[in-house]
C-alpha cells in the first residue's frame, strides 16, 4: 500500500510500467455509488499522481482506466506508456509487441517522493 486515508486506497500494481490502483475504502460496485467526497478525492489522486508520473518518469502516455470486470469494486489504474514498452501501443492486458523493455528510472525514488506529496495534499 502506498496510501490510505479514510475515503481511499492507493496500490503499486506490480509491472514493468509505472502502475498504480485506486481503491474506494467503501466496496462500491459503480462510481455513481460513491459519495461526492469519494469522487472528488479520486479526481485529486489522479491529478497528483498523474502529474508525478509526467514529472518523473517522462512517458509517451498517461492511460487511466476504471474497469471492475474481474474485480467489481471502483477502483482506477493509472499507468504511464512509453513507446518501447512491451506492449505499447496495445493497452498493458493486449498482446505482447516486444521484449526488453527497462525504465529508464528507478522506482522507489518515484514512490518515496509521490508518498510525502500525497501525505502533505491530502492529509
Amino acid at each position: 500500500m502506498l496510501y490510505s486515508n479514510p475515503l481511499i486506497t492507493i496500490e503499486l500494481h506490480e509491472s514493468e510500467i509505472p502502475w498504480l490502483k485506486i481503491f474506494t475504502q467503501t466496496p462500491h460496485k459503480e462510481f455513481s455509488e460513491c459519495s461526492r467526497d469519494e469522487k472528488e478525492m479520486i479526481w485529486e489522486c489522479l491529478d497528483i499522481i498523474e502529474k508525478a508520473m509526467l514529472a518523473y518518469f517522462k512517458p509517451d502516455k498517461i492511460n487511466i482506466a476504471s474497469f471492475g470486470n474481474m474485480l467489481p469494486r471502483v477502483h482506477w489504474h493509472i499507468m504511464a506508456r512509453f513507446r518501447e514498452d512491451s506492449y505499447f501501443p496495445e493497452p498493458i492486458w493486449g498482446a505482447r509487441q516486444r521484449e526488453g523493455f527497462g525504465l529508464s528510472a528507478p522506482m522507489e525514488p518515484f514512490l518515496e517522493e509521490l508518498k510525502r506529496e500525497l501525505h502533505s495534499r491530502l492529509d
